[in-house]
């Protein structure tokens, strides 16, 4: 029996050494697998990672740009606020061309002179506005007529 102990006993010894060997070859061999698999990960990755750099830049820029826009639309808008009583001034001067534009109307339709190569009639044959009744400016009309009418009388009289 001692044979056969001796047998198994290296066969046992054999297979520890070979396993022994092999991990050896392993760890040795370890490092460099390591280095490759890294090499490998960093080689499929590194593109798109650099392409996704690129785009987030990109997408920085254009939303910077942004940014301003509308800072400068904030900025359009709020100084449209203080626009409010030029607004209301162009308001008040449109009101008094259009009366004074009927009342020229009123005053060629009066006085209806032959005189062709009259002042007025050369003005008032370069405006050939048609302007709307505007029935809320009725009473600011009758005001500015009469007005018109008293300083053409005056204007008529005093050449006379």
């Amino acid at each position: 029996m001692s044979f056969n102990t001796d047998s198994d006993f290296e066969i046992k010894v054999r297979k520890a050494t070979e396993k022994i060997s092999e991990n050896m070859h392993i760890v040795a061999n370890e490092p460099s697998l390591a280095f490759y698999r890294l090499q490998e990960h960093v080689r499929k990755a590194l593109n798109p990672m650099v392409d996704r750099k690129i785009e987030v830049h990109k997408l920085h820029q254009d939303l910077q740009g942004r940014c301003y826009d509308i800072e400068y639309a904030v900025g359009a808008i709020k100084s449209m606020e203080n626009a409010e009583e030029s607004f209301k001034n162009i308001q008040d001067h449109l009101k008094n061309a259009i009366f004074l534009k009927q009342q020229l109307k009123y005053e060629e339709s009066r006085k209806k002179r032959s005189d062709s190569n009259s002042v007025y009639k050369r003005l008032s044959a370069h405006i050939t506005l048609d302007l709307p009744d505007l029935p809320e400016f009725s009473d600011v009309v009758r005001e500015t007529a009469n007005r018109v009418e008293s300083i053409m009388s005056k204007a008529t009289h005093s050449s006379n």
